[in-house]
């Protein structure tokens, strides 16, 4: 007698790829089994072989004509049909594991996968299991991801615009930083647009430049002097086509750096072992001013580069017009070449370095405000002779070890130029901290860290930020020796480079419409499942295709409604609640608060802005 959960047998098994003939007496509906109902090949769904004390899981990936074997001739068997790809295996009195240890066949008995037998399959409530929604398929079980492979073997949140992919990065935060569960998590988010703080700032500490337009915030500051010189250079120069010029700068960088530390000595170093890469504090304000006297002074004497043969402009008593100023960014004002017969002899610098371009740049962005959070960054703003009221220990502490286990880093403010090179430069110099400090308890392998890259097609592309790309290429290749992880979130995983992309052990798929988009992910996704990521074009919003190593079988899962969504939501244009919804009667406008808004660049409202200089 035929089984009520049986559906069909294994005709053609082709390695991990199973043909399953179903029953001439299985309806096309459905099933009904222990008086539940089941649908019979539904791609995606789930179909159980019992070969003995085994039984094989499989995903059915295709159904219908295309999912049958063919003979010699070409000519299709004609029969019902469903493609399986088996995933895994549980035997009697032990549970569900990834892989198969024996293949089916051909005869063995095909059934649909139950209620219960789903729940012994997704049923982990293991203290390393964190809950973000549930099963589509049956609302009753919960959707669990494994936390420890969702961290140490990374993972991709991939989705169009609006298929809420920010809602599922907000509620899975908002599992893996419960303070009753992990109340030692360390998360770093990288923001690009300034969503998460309304969804995360109850729970997150939030850095921004401009903290007044955060409730709670804190400036954000990434010390000029903690970069690597190829890190330094995009930030202050933009860039340095002249390999002659670069290679004076950075000796110039290291003799400053070597200054400061003469004066103010570091545990466990030497001077001889400084150089351009060092973290130790230098003034930069020091390194424009050599630069551009070194480019544009001119002299009293040929060839002469001291300061004692400065050609300054003079006024009629003798003193100079403007001698200049490092610490306020102000250039001296040099006497022009000798022009006429008889007058004192002036000459230009005889510098070769073609960097003046360069030079400028870094002498704007010292002057820009906005630049602050690097080149002057608050307590890490070294003065002249390169001393700072604190170090970088309280720098990591501020970022990583404050009282909040969720790190907001908001760049919606950022000069756009440099906004992808910061995400590289914070993200490089976390991990070397925690690279070498990880035989601390303060380092990562006893307290793992998560870096969460928003937006990440913007920086982690082949042509992208050199800087943002080296960074999480090494934490995905190696940081889950040392216990960093990465979770990339994009709408466009297409533009992401794909080795970095091929390394994240869990994908997180929503809608997808692009094509190449969906090719992509499916290149990634270690299982060979095309047939359910065929499903990522007509997902629901907030529904999400989970597959790898944070979950047992490939899951297709509602993602619960985080607590307070992120600021990302789609504007309503006809909405009776809304002040100025199209079908509201027109209201008066005031646009000399927007332009003042926009001046000040500060969202808050009027009465806000009022009070600000």
């Amino acid at each position: 007698m035929r089984e009520p959960s049986a559906i069909g047998t294994v005709q053609d098994v082709d390695g991990s790829t199973v043909s399953v003939a179903i029953d001439g007496d299985v309806p096309n509906g459905l099933i009904f089994v222990a008086g539940e109902p089941y649908r019979v090949g539904q791609v995606g769904s789930f179909a159980r072989i019992s070969i003995g004390l085994t039984d094989l899981v499989g995903v059915v990936t295709r159904v219908g004509a295309g999912a049958a074997p063919t003979i010699a001739d070409g000519e299709a068997i004609e029969a019902r049909w469903l493609s399986l790809e088996l995933v895994g295996e549980s035997s009697r009195g032990r549970s569900f594991v990834r892989g198969v240890s024996q293949l089916p066949s051909v005869g063995d008995q095909v059934h649909v996968v139950t209620g219960s037998d789903l729940a012994s399959i997704y049923g982990s409530h293991g203290r390393g299991f964190v809950p973000i929604g549930h099963v589509a398929a049956a609302e009753a079980i919960e959707a669990r991801l494994d936390l420890d492979r969702l961290v140490t073997r990374h993972s991709a949140v991939v989705g169009s615009t609006g298929s809420g992919k920010s809602t599922t990065v907000s509620s899975i935060v908002q599992s893996i930083s419960d303070p009753s569960r992990f109340p030692s998590a360390r998360i770093v988010l990288f923001d690009m647009h300034g969503e998460y703080a309304r969804a995360l700032g109850a729970s997150a500490n939030v850095f921004t430049i401009d903290a007044t337009r955060v409730s709670g915030a804190h400036e954000l500051s990434v010390p000029f002097w903690a970069l690597t010189f190829d890190e330094l250079v995009p930030l202050l120069f933009g860039s340095i086509a002249d390999d002659a010029g670069r290679a004076y700068v950075r000796d110039l960088t290291t003799e400053l750096k070597r200054a400061s530390f003469k004066r103010k000595s570091v545990a466990g170093l030497n001077k001889a072992e400084i150089n351009a890469d060092s973290p130790v504090p230098f003034s930069v304000r020091t390194l424009w001013f050599e630069l551009h006297v070194l480019l544009n002074a001119t002299h009293t004497a040929a060839g002469g580069q001291s300061q004692a043969t400065w050609a300054l402009l003079e006024d009629a008593a003798g003193n100079p017009i403007e001698p200049g100023d490092s610490e306020r960014v102000v250039a001296p004002i040099f006497q022009t070449q000798t022009q006429s017969a008889g007058a004192a002899k002036v000459y230009l610098s005889t510098s070769p370095l073609n960097i003046r371009r360069a030079v400028d740049v870094l002498g704007s962005r010292l002057r820009d405000r906005r630049f602050d959070f690097a080149l002057s960054p608050s307590v890490w703003s070294p003065s002249k002779k390169g001393k700072t009221a604190q170090d970088l220990d309280t720098l990591l502490e501020a970022w990583l070890g404050l009282d909040r286990s969720v790190t907001i880093v908001d760049l919606s403010g950022v000069p756009p130029a440099v906004a992808t090179d910061i995400v590289g430069s914070m993200t490089r110099v976390i991990y070397d901290a925690m690279f070498w400090a990880r035989n601390f308890s303060e380092g990562s392998r006893e307290r793992p860290v998560l870096f969460i890259f928003e937006e990440a097609h913007a920086y982690l592309g082949e042509t992208r930020s050199a800087a943002a790309k080296s960074a999480v290429q090494r934490i995905v290749r190696e940081g889950r020796k040392y216990g960093m992880g990465a979770m990339i979130v994009s709408q466009r995983p297409s533009e992401i480079d794909p080795t970095i992309l091929s390394q994240c052990g869990t994908l997180i798929a929503m809608r997808l419409t692009n094509t190449a988009d969906r090719a992509h992910v499916s290149a990634a996704a270690a299982d060979n499942l095309k047939g359910i990521l065929s499903m990522l074009p007509i997902l629901r919003t907030g529904e999400a295709i989970i597959l790898g190593e944070s979950v047992p079988l490939p899951m297709r899962a509602l993602i619960t409604l985080p607590q307070s969504l992120p600021d990302s939501r789609d504007p309503a244009v006809v909405s009776g609640a809304m002040p100025g919804g199209w079908d509201r009667k027109r209201e008066p406008s005031d646009y000399s608060l927007v332009v003042q808004a926009w001046r000040a660049q500060n969202q808050n409202s009027p009465s806000i802005l009022k009070g600000k200089d």
